[in-house]
């Protein structure tokens, strides 16, 4: 087993390295692969005799309109991509956009118990200004909203665009958030809730924007801010505010960490995350997709390193993830948590996505898309999807502890005082949401489905069967 993962991970490298002209990708990128190599061999067997934790055992304060309610649509019909050789799956005619925004108009309705989009999103906005101690209001003209997505393939270090012209040279099949999901967010914001598209930013901070997915946005919404790495080419470079992050283990000798300006601007934040694998972590959604929400490298000399704490190794450990859900101008502006779960795969291994076995896709692609109010709710979800699908990565030990402390932030099993927004020790965080695992791969049912607790609610918007049609 773990020659073969070693095998992958060097391979990652020899592929930046044939991209490079042969003299090789960024340094850090060997070490990257031998790590990677390394931890899988030490995790390995521990990995393959992990026990699944307890189900229907709800653990935190479920939050949203409907507590701990997290919607999971999945619809086939959205992806038609045969894989690699066939085009791309970003292209029109392999994802469509049209049954993309029936997906998250479904998604949108099913999360409120609303029957139009429009009341839904004056639900959403009403909430988290209310949790926010703003009052019962909605959205206002002029307020700004930063959707942060995940474009880790274009990643400045040693994703596959090219920062000479942003054309996408390599890993043109990764998993990242589709033009077609942004796409559909993009149209509900300007179409449905109002909002100017000069008032709306689409970010990655460690991303180049390629231009196959900014060409695709930019043609409809010309006016929408789309912010990077390098700000080339009409993006808009990400930068720091003034606004710090304090990490709650109180790290010294670091450089200080703030929220990028779109944030600190920003009245509302939409996280759009992915459904992925990771080697590393275990597993990336929405709580880790805000690591490309700093304006530096996780692991970047002379900063607080975020892998330290963000890799799992053992349990009851600080997560910086929880401070990253939990700091006022991040998880406090959250008024929707997404997950594009369209293509699914493994970072960083895979440079397309891998049509899944586990039930109910069936050795099709996943095409699912996941909504939630609740940061742990949804995170707690798609943990429990790649755990039945990717038995070397999602069933280590410690990968799902980050969601354990954030549901339980305000007596977490680390004895940490999270307080992200203070230096030291002065407001501590409440619990940041319900996390629980379901009764089974096959029902999926949480607790709340099967009216034994107050936990998660999953609501399953799929297809009707060969029965039901």
């Amino acid at each position: 087993m773990i020659p073969g993962k070693c095998k992958q991970a060097m391979s990652a490298h020899q592929d930046e390295k044939r991209s490079h002209g042969g003299k090789g990708g960024p340094r850090w990128l060997v070490w990257a692969s031998l790590v990677v190599c390394l931890f899988l061999a030490i995790g390995a067997e521990k990995a393959a005799v992990a026990e699944p934790h307890a189900a229907n055992e709800p653990l935190g304060v479920a939050q949203g309109i409907h507590a701990g309610r997290v919607v999971w649509v999945h619809n086939p019909d959205a992806t038609d991509w045969k894989g690699p050789g066939d085009g791309h799956w970003w292209q029109s005619d392999h994802t469509s956009q049209k049954e993309v925004e029936r997906m998250l108009s479904q998604a949108l309705q099913n999360l409120t118990g609303e029957s139009t989009d429009s009341v839904a999103w004056d639900k959403l906005f009403r909430y988290i200004n209310e949790k926010r101690g703003k009052g019962n209001v909605g959205y206002k003209a002029g307020e700004k909203i930063a959707i942060k997505v995940n474009f880790v393939g274009f990643i400045w270090t040693h994703g596959g665009v090219n920062p000479e012209n942003y054309n996408l040279e390599s890993w043109q099949d990764y998993m990242n958030t589709s033009p077609q999901v942004i796409s559909a967010v993009l149209r509900q914001l300007v179409k449905t809730v109002g909002a100017k598209e000069s008032d709306i930013s689409v970010c990655d901070s460690l991303a180049y924007f390629a231009n196959e997915y900014y060409d695709i946005l930019h043609k409809e919404f010309p006016e929408v801010k789309y912010l990077d790495y390098a700000g080339k080419f009409g993006r808009v470079q990400m930068k720091q505010s003034s606004v710090p992050i304090y990490w709650s283990c109180n790290p010294e000798g670091c450089l200080q960490d703030y929220v990028p300006v779109c944030f600190a601007e920003a009245e509302y934040l939409i996280n759009l995350a992915n459904l992925k694998a990771h080697t590393g972590a275990g597993v990336t959604l929405c709580a880790k997709n805000h690591y490309g929400s700093l304006i530096r490298w996780p692991a970047q000399k002379g900063y607080y390193d975020l892998h330290g704490s963000g890799f799992p190794r053992d349990t009851g450990k600080y997560r910086n993830l929880v401070d990253l859900m939990g700091h006022a101008h991040i998880g406090g502006k959250t008024v929707l948590y997404l997950i594009d779960g369209l293509y699914s795969g493994v970072h960083p291994i895979d440079r397309a996505p891998r049509k899944w076995s586990s039930y109910p896709f069936n050795g099709d692609w996943t095409s699912s898309l996941f909504a939630s109010q609740d940061p742990v709710a949804i995170d707690s979800v798609g943990f429990d999807f790649l755990w039945e699908e990717y038995s070397d990565y999602a069933r280590k030990e410690g990968v799902d502890d980050y969601v354990h402390e954030a549901a339980m932030a305000d007596n977490p099993p680390s004895g940490t005082f999270y307080d992200p927004d203070h230096p030291g020790n002065v407001k501590r965080l409440p619990s940041l949401g319900i996390h629980e695992h379901w009764n089974n791969p096959t029902e999926k049912k949480y607790s709340r489905n099967l009216g034994t607790g107050k936990g998660i609610e999953l609501i399953a918007v799929t297809p009707p069967t060969a029965a039901e049609k």
